[in-house]
């Protein structure tokens, strides 16, 4: 499919602020990462990398980082999970440069909690990104896949 460096790319960019698709890139050995060039404008530059959620990290724009923060700090601090989210999360929050090659650099914390080795899968979920150690991703994508019937049926009670 697409060269400059990705072995693959799947899906489209649609939208002025909508992160979409998965895309295949490699850690370079300074632990950069390239961000798909459809998601770089939406991204800004000076995106939030944090600890996300089933092992990846999730990267932010400015504004959608703002929203879930502002959303965090209002969960309530007697409640162990609440106080669990916000550690998680927002501990574990930097701001992130994204050079004039469109990279990103990791920090070792949050490559170690991803697990990232050189194989690193980049997947759009509307208004942020989500980056997967690739092995991660495909026991995650497999499995879900195997309960994607079961999952939409659950949803649909919620109006999905």
């Amino acid at each position: 499919m697409a060269s400059c460096g990705k072995v693959w790319e799947r899906s489209h960019f649609l939208g002025k602020n909508m992160f979409l698709g998965e895309y295949r890139y490699s850690l370079d050995i300074k632990k950069r990462l390239s961000i798909p060039a459809k998601f770089r404008k939406t991204l800004g530059k000076n995106p939030i990398l944090t600890r996300g959620l089933d092992g990846c990290l999730f990267l932010y724009p400015q504004r959608e980082w703002k929203k879930l923060s502002q959303k965090l700090g209002k969960l309530p601090l007697g409640k162990s999970d609440a106080r669990g989210l916000q550690r998680l999360m927002l501990s574990g929050a930097m701001e992130v440069n994204l050079d004039s090659l469109g990279r990103i650099l990791i920090p070792d914390y949050l490559k170690d909690y991803a697990a990232l080795k050189k194989e690193v899968i980049i997947v759009g979920l509307y208004n942020h990104i989500e980056i997967w150690a690739k092995e991660k991703w495909e026991e995650y994508s497999q499995k879900v896949s195997q309960e994607i019937g079961n999952i939409a049926e659950r949803l649909g009670e919620l109006g999905v």
